[in-house]
């Protein structure tokens, strides 16, 4: 090699080097850029013909004989066909596919949604609401995650339509439980050969290497009053709408209430500002409708707890122990309107990375077992989960004591935190997001939502939810932004050829 040859080769990897440092490859940028362009109006179109498929689970029809599911699947059939993608129906899960090689990518989504109620919605949560608040794509799916569903397909028809060389199969895994039930996933992957990187796009950014346990403690009630009680008592206590939402209605029936007691609660409710309540008769009795926001409970700060709230209202009086009476009490005596169970013995706890155990009261309704109330919990690394449920049974057994109240049922439920600390692709992931969005600081970080990263090996999360932005999935206002989709789309294709070709 002559000496400028020598020169020009070490100019040559300078530049490549100092490209790198920079963000992402010169193909990556190119294939991000064509996306935006060429496919931003079709994945939006894309969007609002699998938004209106209702695919919530459902306990008396089986997903395979549930329409809205089997038209879901047709729609991404047709549409893979109709952009050169591989397509496979493995029941459960759908795998849409670009490109050769024995290795492969996971990109792992989940195509069903958490229900939604109409009436709080200003147009139906299943069709694409583009109008209502110009800028946001609102329905139910729109972030959770039938929009990056969207995204990955036409990042994918973009690295295709560039010819851009892959060293790895890139496989779109479709998931359709994700809400309700994660053993068929469990069992597909038991016979399906893993990808070798695999990346969700089911919560946020930049990167998470670490999600919080999904936890749960259900206390059900049961105690009845005398014939013909004369003393003011709760009939009724309810709120909630599912599992994995921070509750923004709950409602309480008063009977026999009086002036003094009534002046009482309103006086309370008045030093709430952020829940609203409402005060009607019915049939000679009071109820109090309160009013919260409604957020994803892995991120209970974000929200209202119209439950914890309601309960907060009525103690201002010690309700006789009927099921309603003795909830209410539990509630303020054990959760509270706090989100990090402090109230609740001694199993309050935090992790450096991870960050403190989040609770929030997520339902309280009618059960076999009883008045049940259920208490999500989001609990980071740091406590061994004997140890954790010891201080929970604990501490219910010591108000129980101390209250003289009998509970019906309890039930503890307690996930496993997931962390994964040397994935080889966090590091390109990063250097993604940081070229993209400008943020050159951001760094790996953890989450109290539980996706299927926890079942694959090395899996991390990538997107669609910014940084310091509320997650609106499981929210009654679910949207994504025209701007976010649009980002989406570069730093996925981009993603896709780095992660590919690593």
């Amino acid at each position: 090699m002559t000496l400028r040859q020598a020169l020009l080769s070490l100019l040559f990897f300078a530049s490549l080097s100092a490209t790198v440092a920079a963000g992402v490859s010169p193909r990556a940028q190119e294939a991000a850029d064509y996306a935006v362009s060429k496919y931003e109006t079709a994945m939006t179109e894309t969007l609002a013909s699998l938004v209106r498929f209702e695919t919530v689970a459902r306990e008396d029809l089986p997903l395979a004989s549930n329409p809205e599911f089997t038209g879901f699947k047709n729609a991404l059939r047709s549409k893979a066909q109709a952009l050169g993608l591989a397509y496979q129906d493995f029941g459960h899960v759908v795998v849409i596919a670009l490109g050769e090689g024995s290795e492969k990518v996971g990109i792992v989504t989940h195509g069903d949604v958490q229900p939604a109620n109409p009436a709080k919605w200003q147009k139906s949560p299943f069709v694409l609401d583009a109008e209502s608040e110009p800028g946001k794509l609102i329905a139910r799916g729109s972030e959770d995650d039938k929009g990056p569903i969207a995204t990955a397909l036409y990042a994918m028809k973009a690295i295709k339509d560039r010819g851009v060389p892959m060293k790895r199969r890139v496989e779109l895994l479709v998931y359709l439980a994700e809400e309700s039930d994660w053993e068929p996933l469990k069992d597909f992957l038991k016979t399906y050969p893993t990808p070798t990187y695999n990346i969700t796009i089911d919560a946020n950014y930049p990167v998470v290497t670490a999600e919080k346990g999904w936890s749960e403690v259900q206390v059900s009630t049961k105690g009845v009053l005398p014939k013909g009680f004369d003393k003011p008592y709760l009939e009724n206590f309810s709120g909630g709408y599912f599992r994995s939402q921070v509750p923004d209605e709950a409602s309480a029936v008063l009977a026999n209430a009086t002036s003094e007691l009534l002046a009482a609660i309103r006086a309370r409710s008045a030093t709430h500002k952020t829940a609203v309540f409402e005060f009607t008769e019915r049939d000679d009795k009071l109820v109090i409708s309160a009013r919260g926001v409604a957020t994803h409970s892995s991120e209970p700060e974000h929200g209202v707890n119209a439950v914890a709230y309601l309960a907060d209202v009525l103690s201002v009086h010690q309700w006789p122990n009927n099921a309603a009476g003795a909830t209410v009490r539990y509630l303020n005596d054990l959760v509270g309107t706090g989100i990090f169970a402090e109230q609740f013995g001694d199993i309050a706890y935090s992790d450096e990375f991870m960050g403190p155990m989040t609770a929030a009261v997520t339902m309280v309704k009618e059960t076999d077992s009883g008045l049940t109330s259920y208490l999500n919990l989001r609990r980071p690394t740091g406590k061994t989960a004997p140890q954790l449920e010891k201080e929970i049974r604990t501490a219910l057994a010591s108000w129980q004591e101390r209250t003289d109240i009998a509970l019906a049922d309890t039930a503890i439920s307690l996930g496993t935190p997931y962390r994964v600390d040397d994935a080889p692709h966090v590091q390109p992931l990063l250097q993604v997001f940081r070229h993209f969005t400008g943020m050159e600081k951001a760094e790996p970080v953890s989450i109290g939502g539980s996706t299927n990263a926890k079942l694959l090996p090395n899996a991390v999360s990538f997107g669609p939810s910014m940084p310091g932005a509320a997650y609106t999935g499981h929210s009654e206002h679910e949207f994504i932004t025209v701007e976010q989709f649009r980002l989406n789309l570069k730093m996925y294709t981009a993603m896709m050829i780095e992660i590919a070709n690593l």
